[in-house]
């Protein structure tokens, strides 16, 4: 029988990742003491460690990412729609010499 792979709370990976990154008890006490792999707080502490570099953000550059991916939805229209038209006038052009 397959073992079923255990659903953690947000708020729980949070709190020991947070404790892996004091770094006050080894990955192996947390990991008896919230039975958990260590592997498993390994790779909460790692997102944790990554993801918070993005709650310094400021608004200013938030503005100018959300701009940027704007852009980039942009032009892959204008890409799109030139595929477009050129099907179009080739298809125009073939029903106009017969």
């Amino acid at each position: 029988m397959k073992k079923m792979r255990a659903n953690y709370p947000l708020a729980f990976k949070a709190k020991v990742a947070l404790e892996a990154i004091k770094e006050e008890k080894t990955t192996s006490e947390l990991a008896s003491q919230y039975q958990v792999h260590p592997g498993q707080i390994r790779n909460w502490k790692a997102i944790a460690s990554n993801g918070i570099t993005e709650l310094f953000i400021g608004k200013r550059q938030k503005a100018e990412q959300d701009k940027d991916e704007l852009i980039e939805e942009l032009y892959r229209q204008i890409g799109q729609l030139k595929v477009e038209l050129y099907w179009l006038k080739k298809i125009w052009i073939g029903l106009a010499d017969t």
